[in-house]
């Protein structure tokens, strides 16, 4: 993905993207620096020595193979590359190597508002073992983060590449994993931003039950028998859920994806899984059917498709039905209006101000 020259709603100051009123910097937050020249060589050695007020962490170009736990709140991690492939943070856990999926991230996010820019996040584990039925999952970035931000990232690995989770509502929820039986106080799961990120998996590989908006996102899927782009489990009705892709794009080769591979937009790990996909580019022939069944949940769950283009939509057939889009509705479909919150949070704003001076 390439860099954008300006930002598409704001003004380019004559000596170049600078670094806005709201960056780490010039709050008063603490810059470290992170390379072979620098005072630390590794990220989580920064990581560990920021205050508990937040820092910003500039990443030096290179690949940094170590496995990363942030549970410190206000973090920015920020590649200084020219382009995101120049910052990789690369790790090789799966699901049996570290005794669970959620122990299996390269990268572990457990405290509020995260932000990363200009970087790469990859779990690595699929290219370098045989795949099993069992144990294969392989999270890339574990993100468990109210008001987080990632902005021209790259996500990569192959099973649940990226866990967007939350670290509310779960408090009362059975342990297997089913819907409460009673009736639930209203609740927000973590808010999470993605604007012009690159995710690459295969099975369930944007799963967990954030309030997450993918805004001009690149999903591209890996060759798998059945490619399930999302599995998203939002646990109860009164639970503020949903993944939602405003204006991103479906890639892959139309003559490799040929129709042997099932591409599924989703699949509901949880009985109330919400996602929508809206003015979604799509190249690769999406399954008929477009979803899938997941022990009976498609009943319960909240799928939607609208105004999708491109010659992979293969529409017509989906086993999903949904109300047409209203102009109301469609109003809605912003960041902004996705996220606010009772706190008024601006996600674009938040990530207008990570672009730094190249």
């Amino acid at each position: 993905m390439q860099r954008r020259a300006c930002f598409s709603l704001g003004v380019c100051a004559a000596a170049g993207l600078l670094m806005g009123s709201g960056s780490a910097a010039a709050a008063g937050l603490p810059v470290l620096q992170v390379g072979p020249q620098a005072k630390f060589h590794t990220v989580q050695a920064a990581i560990d020595a920021a205050p508990q007020t937040g820092a910003e962490i500039r990443l030096a170009p290179g690949k940094y193979r170590e496995k990363i736990h942030i549970s410190t709140p206000n973090l920015y991690l920020v590649g200084t590359g020219k382009t995101p492939g120049d910052v990789v943070l690369s790790w090789d856990d799966s699901a049996k190597s570290a005794g669970g999926t959620g122990k299996s991230g390269s990268v572990t996010v457990e405290a509020d508002g995260f932000e990363a820019e200009n970087l790469t996040v990859e779990n690595t584990w699929q290219n370098e073992h045989e795949r099993t039925q069992e144990g294969s999952q392989a999270v890339a970035l574990l993100l468990r983060s109210d008001r987080a931000v990632l902005d021209n990232v790259r996500l990569i690995g192959a099973q649940d590449t990226l866990y967007a989770d939350s670290r509310t509502c779960h408090e009362n929820l059975p342990s297997d994993g089913s819907a409460p039986k009673e009736p639930q106080p209203a609740c927000r799961a973590s808010r999470e931003y993605f604007r012009d990120v690159y995710i690459e998996g295969d099975v369930d590989y944007i799963f967990g039950d954030a309030q997450a908006v993918f805004d001009r996102c690149e999903l591209h899927p890996r060759h798998h028998p059945t490619v399930m782009f999302t599995a998203q489990s939002r646990h109860f009705l009164e639970e503020v859920s949903g993944y939602y892709f405003l204006h991103s794009s479906i890639t892959g080769d139309r003559s490799t994806f040929d129709g042997s591979e099932k591409l599924v937009l989703g699949r509901p790990w949880r009985d109330y899984s919400t996602v929508w996909f809206y003015d979604t580019e799509i190249e690769p022939t999406i399954t008929a059917d477009g979803w899938s069944d997941w022990n009976g949940r498609l009943k319960t769950s909240e799928y939607r498709e609208y105004k999708s283009h491109g010659p992979g939509v293969n529409g017509g057939q989906r086993i999903v039905s949904y109300p047409p889009l209203t102009k109301e509705v469609e109003k809605g479909l912003t960041p902004q209006a996705l996220l606010r919150g009772t706190d008024g949070w601006n996600p674009v704003k938040a990530a207008d101000r990570l672009w730094k001076a190249r």
